[in-house]
């Protein structure tokens, strides 16, 4: 098993773009940024480390807030707080809604229509008005951020993993081992989830990019966690300073957060991209492309 998920990970790195390649890269260093986060910023980053709005140099890289907050340090461990609503989000609500997608189409039935009519009910939902007001009601914590973010996203991969299943559901292959006696287990964990993994992974990385920008707009609207120091937290602090836009404040207290989420949701997007390209004839196959 170990050496098929290797030569599935040699295969997909041979067909990936140029684009995806440097999107893999950014979002390795980006990860080794957050986890050595301690490393990487020698200086504090939840209390004053030198002057307010400092501008960039020695020792503060990127500045200083109006506090005197190195930026470079919440910037550090701002990452870990958006890769893990990411990662979060989409372990969630990817492989969680690409299971209910799964057993939804399996069990077929009732069960299949009320989880389509579940999926049709949070597709039609305004997504950022009620994550706003559950983000308000819950409070501002950063598991309940990802389960709110997780609650507005399953029905997305859920919906494509359905497709995928009935397809699939019809397959000689699959017939014919139901008819010689194979299980229900067996042919979920033999067929269903192999086959339609790589539709679930594509989802997932769309989920994450989409959640990381939901957290934050909801930190930037004040409703993040206040102690999670994320990025959208560090924008909404710099556009509430009163006058940022007629000083030169914004050149690094506004713009080095900013930068850093554009880049981390702009290389899930063309990974996201570069995966459902080498997935593309498996989901012609099946008819459910996108």
């Amino acid at each position: 098993m170990a050496k098929k998920i290797l030569l599935g990970l040699k295969s997909t790195w041979q067909n990936l773009s140029i684009s995806g390649k440097v999107a893999v890269a950014i979002l390795i260093l980006l990860l080794a940024m957050a986890i050595f986060a301690p490393f990487l910023s020698w200086l504090p980053h939840y209390r004053s480390s030198g002057p307010p709005l400092h501008p960039p140099g020695w020792p503060h890289l990127l500045g200083t807030d109006e506090l005197g907050v190195d930026i470079w340090a919440m910037i550090c461990y701002g990452a870990r707080v958006s890769l893990a609503v990411g990662l979060g989000t989409a372990l969630l609500a990817g492989l969680g809604g690409g299971i209910i997608g799964i057993f939804a189409a399996f069990k077929g039935g009732w069960v299949d229509r009320f989880v389509m009519r579940l999926i049709d009910i949070m597709i039609a939902l305004p997504d950022l008005p009620v994550m706003i007001v559950l983000a308000a009601f819950f409070g501002p914590s950063l598991l309940n951020i990802i389960i709110v973010l997780s609650l507005f996203s399953w029905s997305i991969p859920a919906r494509v993993a359905r497709a995928g299943a009935l397809s699939l559901k019809e397959q000689p292959y699959i017939k014919m081992a139901a008819h010689y006696g194979a299980g229900p287990f067996y042919l979920l964990m033999r067929h269903y989830i192999p086959e339609l993994l790589p539709l679930i992974l594509v989802s997932m990385i769309r989920l994450a990019g989409m959640a990381i920008v939901a957290e934050a707009s909801l930190a930037f609207l004040g409703l993040g966690d206040p102690t999670s120091r994320s990025w959208g937290l560090i924008i909404n602090h710099a556009v509430n300073f009163k006058g940022i836009y007629f000083t030169e404040y914004w050149k690094w207290w506004l713009l080095y957060p900013w930068l850093f989420l554009t880049l981390l949701v702009t290389s899930l997007a063309l990974l996201g991209r570069d995966l459902e390209r080498i997935a593309d004839p498996r989901m012609v196959r099946m008819g459910v492309r996108s």
